[in-house]
């Protein structure tokens, strides 16, 4: 039998978004998230999630109904509970409101007791099965226009669940066009940038509520273990990474993102400190618990510098799994990159960028590991700061 590697890459322009059923009806359950007073997209989203695939039938209180792709049935109470509204004329105003927008259409059966709702462009987006079966409302997906998940963001101020739902619709993976998505699933709201980096600002701006109220929800989600936020220094901006987004969408493990990693993909300014004392008892014990060899050729960074460089990098492969820096006997050796490999990169170096050889043994005479490092000085580079 033949052996295939499989990698799995989403595109930054894809017009749809799969959205597994349970996915949503793990999300109505879940009442800690605020529903009222949202833009629509989740009570928008909730009528697709009960939308058919196929015609069926259904019988309400003795009577029979068809159901046709891209419809539903279903009572007024049921629709209020769905919803989450404490009166029926409130769920139905918001059908009143999507049906002004032209995604959905609805009449009532039964004296006012039943209600058909229709998705407007089902079939457009989402395969129309010709056969009859019943189609089950907790298993398999549907797909949702980003388009039309754009429009009801921006329609009014959004609520949590629709916070929740328009990161979801947002998650990028492993797509060469957008900046740290190859490390795990992270928002991206396709602003032609490449760079998930967005601040509190714009974020509030595009769901129609404060920046106080951006945070608050932000942090919320992050406590409740949906998303991973995080917020870099001064005017860097936050990366948002999804929580089950790969077990969800691809049935795959979720991986654990580390900060001190998406720093160094998306190259946000690593500051280092100010040179080191050599009568600093903490310096002492710094450098004696992990011996680091330093080149005197690479005179361009100070050795001090360096180890501030080392523990950084050190972190990072931590979190992946690489965890000699823990170890008392882990040797680092700095060292400059032969002639033949600095002529490789010539056309891309720039001015002030130093690029070097890192070894990692384990002892004296065991190499594990072997990396290139690049340190590319920032516009503040007079003043000590520099970029890993």
């Amino acid at each position: 039998m033949s052996e295939y590697q499989l990698e799995i890459k989403q595109i930054v322009d894809y017009p749809r978004c799969r959205i597994y059923r349970h996915f949503i009806q793990n999300l109505m359950a879940d009442r800690s998230i605020r529903a009222s007073g949202g833009s629509g997209l989740f009570y928008y989203t909730v009528l697709c999630n009960y939308a058919n695939f196929r015609t069926s039938y259904l019988r309400i209180d003795g009577i029979g109904y068809t159901v046709y792709p891209g419809e539903w049935i279903c009572t007024v109470k049921e629709l209020t509970a769905w919803f989450r509204t404490r009166f029926q004329c409130q769920a139905v105003s918001i059908l009143d409101e999507l049906q002004k927008r032209h995604l959905i259409s609805y009449l009532f059966l039964d004296r006012g007791k039943v209600v058909k709702y229709k998705v407007r462009d089902w079939k457009k987006h989402n395969t129309v099965l010709d056969y009859n079966c019943p189609c089950q409302k907790d298993t398999g997906f549907f797909f949702m226009p980003i388009v039309v998940a754009t429009e009801l963001v921006s329609a009014g101020r959004c609520s949590e669940m629709d916070i929740l739902l328009d990161l979801w619709m947002s998650a990028v993976y492993n797509d060469s066009q957008v900046q740290g998505s190859e490390i795990g699933p992270v928002v991206y709201f396709r602003n032609g940038t490449g760079s998930p980096l967005a601040a509190y600002s714009e974020m509030a701006v595009r769901w129609g509520i404060s920046k106080a109220t951006t945070g608050r929800v932000l942090k919320k989600l992050a406590d409740m273990d949906y998303i991973s936020l995080m917020s870099f220094p001064g005017r860097t901006g936050s990366v948002i990474y999804l929580h089950s987004y790969l077990s969800t969408m691809f049935q795959i493990s979720d991986v654990l993102v580390d900060k001190e990693e998406v720093a160094m993909v998306l190259k946000i300014n690593l500051t280092l400190p100010d040179e080191m004392d050599e009568t600093d008892p903490q310096a002492d014990s710094a450098v004696k618990e992990h011996e680091i060899c330093v080149s005197e050729e690479l005179s361009s960074v100070s050795k001090s510098n360096m180890e501030a460089v080392i523990t950084k990098v050190a972190q990072i492969l931590d979190a992946q799994g690489i965890s000699c820096f823990r170890c008392p006997k882990s040797i680092y050796k700095l060292y400059p990159l032969s002639d033949a490999c600095r002529e490789e990169y010539i056309s891309h170096i720039q001015k002030g960028v130093v690029r070097f050889g890192m070894t990692v043994s384990c002892g004296e005479d065991k190499p594990v590991y072997t990396f290139e490092l690049t340190l590319s000085p920032t516009e503040k580079d007079r003043e000590g700061g520099a970029r890993a």
